[in-house]
């Protein structure tokens, strides 16, 4: 019973692992799409449709 546990909270870690890597990649993409955007709206004059 106790290799279960062992194995159980081995899982629980990488999975706490993996949620905050992929919330620092949510954030620095939401910030590549900011800056892009803000890009785009200054240089939107020059932007032929």
């Amino acid at each position: 019973m106790e290799k279960v546990y062992k194995l159980l909270k081995s899982a629980g870690a990488a999975n706490i692992v993996l949620g905050i890597l992929l919330i620092i990649c949510g954030i620095a993409f939401g910030v590549l799409n900011i800056v892009t955007g803000g890009r785009l709206l200054k240089n939107r004059r020059n932007i032929l449709f």
